[in-house]
């Protein structure tokens, strides 16, 4: 069997800041699009981009081309809004995840409140699911919301892993290690809810390999990481590099389950 047949877990690549780097100085470079095209030839299996209100880095025409150009998945992070909806529609990509947005935040802060905003979300849920699009939401790793994702007819969630990845980089492990439980029991209880789900948000080398051995999970989405990275190494090689760290740690977790169940 193959590795995709058992247990592959995907890699969507975030090209949203290569956009912030052409957007510093206006003009075309570094070109998104091209950053996409790299990331396919390392080894993604998917383009996640993000059409914020300000366009502070993806721009419409990235949209356009990345769905003329490009032979990946693209993954569309939207706000629930009629302006992002119309986008949506009219671009269809494969998958489009909802994510909460406030103008003045510098990055993602959190989850979104798909058990609070039900009402707001399920007409837009409905719609993209209408036209064939996958529909994802981005959510803190609590049973309530996973609940609610699924009410909504959302197949897909994306759990929010800054939390255990802020904890980790300041070297507080106790919140560390419970950040990390809460992801697993999250993971588990999605799939179990029958949800697909994705992991993602501020994941690096050194804190991807215990998310990524998380059986339940099938994609992780990063960016920031990867692009920042890849001016010391090359975006080739930073992707390639991702990609073997999150291949060793499902294999590392096979293995110890098989060897668990013998034990047992």
């Amino acid at each position: 069997m193959s590795e995709r047949a058992s247990g592959y877990l995907r890699l969507g690549v975030n090209i949203d800041h290569v956009a912030t780097i052409r957007n510093a100085r206006g003009g075309d470079h570094p070109d998104p699009v091209r950053a996409a095209e790299l990331a396919a030839a390392a080894g993604a299996d998917g383009i996640t981009a993000h059409l914020r209100e300000d366009r502070r880095h993806i721009r419409d025409a990235d949209i356009a081309r990345l769905m003329g150009e490009i032979g990946l998945p693209l993954n569309l992070e939207m706000a629930a809004t009629p302006e992002m909806l119309s986008i949506a529609l009219r671009h269809v990509p494969h998958a489009c995840c909802i994510v909460p947005e406030r103008r003045e935040e510098v990055t993602t802060e959190g989850g979104l409140d798909a058990a609070g905003l039900h009402n707001h979300l399920k007409p837009i849920v409905d719609r993209l699911s209408e036209a064939g699009i996958r529909v994802s939401l981005f959510i803190n790793a609590d049973r309530r919301q996973l609940e609610a994702a699924r009410s909504l007819g959302a197949p897909v969630v994306e759990l929010h892993t800054g939390a255990y990845c802020d904890a980790a980089l300041a070297r507080e492990s106790a919140k560390r290690d419970a950040e990390l439980a809460r992801l697993a029991t999250a993971a588990r209880e999605g799939a179990e809810l029958g949800l697909e789900v994705h992991a993602g948000h501020g994941l690096t080398f050194d804190t991807v390999a215990p998310v990524a051995a998380m059986p339940e999970l099938a994609e992780l989405n990063i960016g920031h990481f990867l692009v920042g990275e890849a001016i010391f190494i090359g975006l080739d090689a930073s992707i390639k590099q991702m990609r073997h760290a999150m291949d060793e740690a499902r294999r590392g977790a096979g293995a110890e389950n098989a060897g668990a169940k013998d034990r047992a």
